[in-house]
């Protein structure tokens, strides 16, 4: 008999204990943010987390999962931005009484980019577990790259059945000619040594991104969860590695800096707004586009029809391509100790901007007018590309010449070390068409 009773204790505490373990596995799965921040952030590929769950929650409002873009990670949504402060859209969507869930892709393991097959196949596979905890559909904004590999896993990959509607912010879901250019001949050499040229940058070149759209738009799953679409034409701070990239994409119109315009929109899509005070960098902000979004965000029922006019056809993104420009490109291998020299002809006197990016910061630069004055690295103004940038790492010397001089600028560089690269964009306002320089 007192066996049996010890029996019956034993039983009796087994079930008390077990829904407790699996109520505290539940909780290392599915972890939540309890002051805006995580604890202790995971950066594994595969982890999703929620935020906090409002106090205002509205259960018939879908759930929010946020979708980060090139080389990006989850605090995208909630940490420091490269040039405007905190993000704050983590913020605005919990004081909206949203759920809101973020995921870490591949990109957050800090070994550069992953491709939208490798992102989206992950994404998908994750997308069906988040359905399965909340027991209904989500919602999803992504930024940038974000977008793509979003839409590799809804149609690609048969995850569409767990979303409702997409937001995209500034995705270039045509590709980006910065992408092109790190893989260009005369701009590769530094895109190599930066450790730029891997499987996300190169899905984004157009040729690349032209293959994609043909493989997404083409298959009916494309139809079966609404897009909308968002973006900026800012260039961000002066002399930033925004503003620089901005000025290489002018030769193809209105951009946000890594973005332009066209890219950002789908034909099958709902254009919502080009707002020209946002760069590539705050337009994930949610004081920046929450408000305008947010009406969109409040039904996963995809059948709810577009509040504004739809994106531009695809034969207007083709014409914008047909532009002229000011600019020159030339790029390189730097030898160490060795002066390199290439010039940068003007045929006009107008004012103009020469960056020159190199992958190391110890390289002494000099730019010789062609009456002979010399400009030197103390007369420019140097910043470093950020890491959601196609030259992350490479140091950015801008000069800025009110009235750059007419003809023949010598441009000069020598290396310190043994292992460095060039690229040189420049600028003028004048109608020459674009040329490209390739050194010997």
């Amino acid at each position: 008999m007192r066996l049996m009773r010890r029996c019956v204790a034993l039983l009796i505490v087994f079930f008390i204990m077990v829904p407790m373990i699996s109520t505290n596995v539940r909780a290392e799965v599915v972890k939540e943010l309890k002051t805006g921040f995580p604890d202790q952030e995971v950066f594994t590929p595969g982890d999703w987390f929620l935020g906090q769950k409002p106090a205002n929650y509205d259960e018939n409002k879908p759930p929010i999962l946020f979708v980060q873009g090139r080389n990006g990670n989850a605090d995208s949504w909630y940490g420091k931005t490269v040039y405007h402060d905190i993000n704050d859209m983590y913020d605005y969507a919990l004081k909206a009484g949203y759920q809101t869930v973020f995921i870490q892709l591949y990109d957050a393991a800090g070994k550069g980019s992953a491709s939208q097959w490798d992102n989206g196949k992950l994404l998908a596979q994750k997308l069906e577990e988040i359905y399965n905890h909340f027991g209904k559909k989500v919602n999803i904004v992504a930024h940038s790259k974000g977008g793509i590999d979003t839409q590799a896993a809804l149609v690609g990959y048969g995850a569409n059945r767990f979303v409702g509607n997409v937001i995209t912010l500034a995705t270039p879901h045509h590709g980006s000619n910065l992408a092109d250019l790190s893989y260009s001949w005369w701009a590769g050499w530094l895109a190599s040594i930066l450790g730029q040229k891997d499987d996300g940058t190169y899905s984004l070149q157009m040729g690349e991104m032209a293959k994609f759209r043909s493989t997404i738009d083409n298959n009916p799953a494309a139809k079966l969860n609404r897009y909308y679409t968002v973006t900026g034409t800012s260039w961000g701070p002066v002399f930033s590695a925004l503003s620089m990239g901005g000025l290489y994409l002018s030769s193809y119109g209105s951009n946000d800096g890594l973005v332009n315009e066209w890219s950002a929109k789908l034909p099958y899509g709902t254009h919502l707004f080009t707002d020209s005070r946002f760069d590539h960098d705050n337009i994930r902000k949610g004081s920046a586009v929450f408000s305008r979004i947010e009406p969109y965000l409040r039904t996963s029922n995809v059948a709810v029809p577009a509040l504004v006019a739809s994106s531009t056809s695809s034969n207007e993104n083709i014409e914008q391509l047909n532009t002229t420009s000011n600019q020159n490109i030339l790029g390189g291998e730097l030898p160490q100790n060795q002066w390199i020299e290439q010039t940068v002809t003007v045929d006009k006197k107008s004012e103009g901007i020469v960056s020159i990016l190199t992958a190391s910061s110890n390289v002494e630069v000099q730019m010789i007018s062609p009456k002979g004055k010399m400009y030197t690295n103390k007369d420019s103004v140097i910043t470093t590309g950020e890491e959601e940038s196609f030259f992350g790492g490479a140091t950015i010397r801008t000069f800025k010449f009110d009235k750059m001089d007419v003809g023949e600028w010598k441009v000069k560089m020598m290396a310190k070390q043994s292992k460095d690269a060039y690229l040189v964009i420049s600028d003028y306002k004048n109608d020459a068409p674009f040329v490209l320089q390739m050194p010997t």
